[in-house]
């Protein structure tokens, strides 16, 4: 299979295009942002796109895939809603667009996250704003997608967050991990679920279109 990854150099991402160079399954990978990761692979092909939300220069480049995996997202603390709709729904279905018009064959999974308010009525802002995403996407004529929403993730293989309080958490807490793993099975994941999750959704497909985390560990 072809695969597009949004948000490559986010943990999440890494983590992603990490399973999807391992896995045999998988002839090429492109991934786009506004850095490179700086891997070096022969399956990988990287697009360096400054700007996001424009994708005509772009079209030759993005048609053929059978997947894409958008794990570009930001943290809403200290955000305006204004600011924070820009960038995580209108960027978000400005790429998905493009792409179901080039490829109305391509199964499209977005990282969520729990909590994410379907109705868009909810008090939590950021909540809301993810439910519009995630219900805006579902909408698309793409031949399936999935709405991942991961609660607690662990970052694993040398992966690390970008946001430096997040890395910081994840430094001192990661001894915890174990001990959340055990209490709370399916409700932490790893990068590495993530990744492998998101591939077997494209080759098996799965029942349900928004998958809380305990279907995303079933599906890993």
């Amino acid at each position: 299979m072809r695969v597009l990854i949004f948000g490559a150099t986010g943990m999440v991402g890494q983590g992603v295009l990490r399973e999807c160079l391992l896995a045999s399954d998988v002839d090429a990978v492109v991934t786009i942002g506004r850095n490179a990761t700086g891997q070096q692979n022969s399956k990988l092909r990287e697009i360096v796109q400054p700007d996001l939300f424009q994708y005509e220069s772009l079209e030759s480049d993005l048609s053929g895939f059978d997947a894409c995996f958008f794990c570009l997202g930001v943290s809403s603390v200290g955000m305006k809603e204004a600011d924070y709709t820009r960038i995580t729904f209108t960027l978000t279905l400005a790429a998905a667009q493009a792409l179901v018009r080039l490829n109305p064959q391509m199964v499209f999974i977005y990282v969520s996250g729990v909590g994410t308010d379907s109705s868009e009525r909810g008090r939590l802002m950021w909540a809301r704003v993810k439910g519009r995403t995630e219900n805006s996407l579902l909408r698309l004529p793409f031949k399936s997608a999935y709405m991942f929403r991961p609660g607690v993730i662990e970052p694993v293989h040398g992966i690390r967050s970008k946001t430096r309080l997040y890395q910081f958490l994840y430094s001192i807490g990661g001894p915890l991990f174990s001990l959340l793993r055990w209490a709370l099975p399916n409700q932490v994941l790893s990068t590495e679920d993530i990744g492998r999750a998101m591939l077997n959704a494209v080759r098996h497909g799965f029942p349900r279109q928004v998958l809380e985390p305990r279907d995303i560990r079933t599906l890993a």
